[in-house]
């Protein structure tokens, strides 16, 4: 289980989804500073900046506790590569609403009459490796696959 490289492969995507969920996501400097990530209320902001603030706090932890279980599937190869295919879509879906929220973030601030600028943060630098890691997990699990189905052939 642990000598497989796809297990330190989803661990350290799994740590990466837990870690980008404490740090904040982009940044707003207008009036005041604004560190946006998940589960930020900001008030009177649009029910889509809220939502997208949801979803990346719902994706986040879900990308790494599949990650995760996936690691203790490695007697189930198909089982895990369907995992790992479903970690790739929350990690979609978690970029995606956060960047979704972000603009929507920043058309709010912009319309407020307010002088904007912007950047990313490290929450969102986190969520860049991943999906390079469950690639690597998937061949990974496909060389163990191929590695079983020659010892079968014995």
């Amino acid at each position: 289980m642990l000598t497989r490289i796809q297990s330190l492969y989803l661990f350290l995507a799994a740590m990466l989804a837990l870690g980008s969920m404490m740090l904040p996501f982009w940044s707003f400097q207008a009036s005041q500073t604004i560190l946006f990530g998940d589960f930020t209320q900001i008030q009177g902001a649009s029910i889509i900046v809220t939502a997208g603030s949801m979803a990346g706090g719902v994706f986040s932890p879900l990308t790494g506790i599949i990650s995760i279980a996936a690691i203790f599937l490695f007697k189930n190869r198909k089982l895990q590569k369907q995992l790992i295919l479903l970690c790739f879509i929350l990690f979609a879906g978690d970029l995606l609403s956060g960047l979704i929220a972000a603009h929507f973030l920043k058309e709010f601030l912009i319309t407020g009459g307010a002088v904007v600028t912007y950047k990313p943060e490290a929450g969102f630098f986190l969520l860049l490796p991943e999906p390079v890691l469950f690639w690597l997990a998937t061949l990974g699990v496909k060389k163990d696959e191929k590695i079983a189905t020659a010892y079968k052939r014995l």
